[in-house]
């Protein structure tokens, strides 16, 4: 019971190298490999599901599709039922550390259920489970992470987060359709857990700062009870240290925009998570990430199988296929940075915009050739591109969000603030995408082919990328209105 506890409230005694532990590099380190590990045992089994169904569950070959909908489906419906659970209660409680430890528990022993499945019925529990923990990654781990980076670089971080999701989510598909092929279903669940492993020890090793902090401060005492020249500091100082508070400043636009608004006084009519949703801003970013969400889904729900029907492709062509949208993740954190510096507005519209050509024309590729395959993974590849775009501004918005909505309303989001509720409401989003992509996209593409699911899909994009063009960063009526009320004030200032 001690040990358990120990998670959640730290020693007194300071550990063994605890300013390494609690480092911002360290810290964005496990957040992104936690947030690795729960895509990569997501996706890897992506394309062997295709070919497991059959061979060890027994399921008829035209229910694959159906049933291969079915077990994505489920872990975006349990990741919409736990995010906003996690997100109220992490808000909560203290420390993050904890929480984040029994996740990956959940995590492992769904792991082993999959692996062992010889039925439809423990492969859906064991899915269902999955996407549970992942809703304890998500919110918590990225509530930890804006409890930890200044705001000014959340964009940045955010963009290291986003590149592990993008690379977990198109490599992991790759690397289990090939070992796969190549060592049979077990290897495939070998590399899951050798992740599972080192997400472990990270997580246990992890020290967040607020509780490096209060081992300083114990440290500055004893100085002080022997007689040592310790300063000590404002006591307002401390306080606010040890809560961990963000700067409010930043390169958001908007928020630059509103830098000198004064607080507005505390509403307690709704919880902090509707206040979050009820403006157009988190609107815009919901529904943009919902659409980032339910196009990796739907490549999840339809490539192995369409490759595997047109071009006659193995699981390890299954795997494969993945690589091409894969290749602009790497260069995720570059946009990251831009974001900082220049707002999150266009990265995200044009992000959308950029897949609608590639979605239209997956009406072209229609035969077995050389010729057809490049094609596809042309698409594929620009299509990763916008995805990326998308991912790594909408990531960094939730954080500037609920950053912003504190500083005009403080204390309305609660004693530990909001970022995790932001979190959650992106996990949300997300679950809602994985939920609708997964049968969108299978129910069309067998109802109608392939062509014309890569038509709804630009037609999606195309439409959205409008709403988020005009909100996210900030509206763009009001910045117009704030700007033409400068230039009034400057034109009475001269005359």
């Amino acid at each position: 019971m001690n040990a358990i506890r120990s998670f959640f409230k730290p020693p007194t005694k300071p550990p063994i190298l605890l300013s390494l532990r609690s480092s911002t590099w360290f810290i964005t380190s496990t957040v992104c490999t936690a947030v690795f590990t729960d895509i990569f045992l997501y996706a890897v089994i992506v394309p062997v599901f295709p070919f497991s169904l059959v061979a060890r569950i027994g399921v008829p070959e035209s229910s694959v599709q159906h049933w291969l909908s079915v077990l994505l489906s489920v872990y975006g419906a349990a990741l919409l039922v736990s995010a906003p659970i996690f997100g109220w209660l992490s808000d909560r409680i203290e420390f993050r550390r904890g929480p984040l430890l029994a996740g990956m528990i959940v995590l492992g022993g769904s792991t082993v259920m999959l692996c062992l499945a010889r039925n439809l019925a423990l492969l859906i529990v064991g899915r269902v489970l999955q996407g549970a923990s992942a809703g304890v990654v998500w919110v918590v781990g990225l509530a930890l992470l804006a409890d930890t980076v200044e705001r000014e670089n959340a964009g940045l971080a955010m963009g290291f987060v986003s590149m592990a999701y993008s690379i977990a989510a198109l490599l992991a598909p790759l690397l289990g359709g090939i070992v796969y092929e190549r060592a049979g279903y077990y290897a495939v669940f070998s590399m899951a857990f050798g992740m599972i492993a080192l997400d472990i020890v990270l997580r246990i090793l992890l020290i967040e700062k607020k509780a490096a902090r209060r081992w300083l401060v114990v440290e500055e005492d004893r100085e002080m009870q022997r007689g040592g020249s310790v300063e000590v500091q404002d006591e307002h100082e401390d306080e606010k240290n040890i809560a961990g508070a963000v700067s409010p400043s930043g390169a958001d636009a908007a928020a630059l925009d509103d830098a000198t608004a004064a607080p507005t006084p505390i509403k307690k009519a709704l919880p902090p998570m509707l206040i979050l949703l009820k403006s157009r801003r988190m609107q815009a970013v919901f529904a943009a990430c919902t659409i980032a969400a339910l196009i990796l889904t739907s490549f999840d729900t339809t490539l192995p199988l369409f490759v595997e029907e047109n071009f006659h492709w193995t699981s390890l062509g299954a795997g494969l296929i993945f690589l091409a949208p894969l290749c602009p993740s790497f260069i995720q954190p570059v946009y990251g940075r831009a974001i900082d510096r220049y707002g999150a507005r266009w990265p995200a519209a044009v992000g959308l915009l950029i897949c609608v050509p590639p979605f239209v024309c997956f009406r072209f590729v229609t035969h077995n050739s050389m010729s057809q395959k490049v094609l596809l993974c042309a698409l594929l590849a620009i299509i990763g591109l916008g995805i990326a775009l998308t991912l790594a501004a909408t990531m960094a918005e939730f954080t500037y969000i609920a950053a912003e909505k504190e500083r005009r309303q403080p204390g309305s989001m609660g004693k530990g603030g909001a970022y995790a509720q932001s979190y959650s409401l992106f996990n949300v989003s997300w679950a809602l995408g994985s939920l609708i992509g997964a049968y969108w996209s299978g129910g069309i593409r067998q109802a109608a082919g392939f062509g014309a699911m890569g038509w709804s899909l630009a037609l999606l994009c195309g439409v959205f990328c409008v709403p988020v063009s005009m909100f996210v960063g900030g509206s763009i009526f009001g910045r117009r209105k704030r700007d033409s009320d400068k230039d009034t004030c400057a034109r009475a200032a001269e005359s």
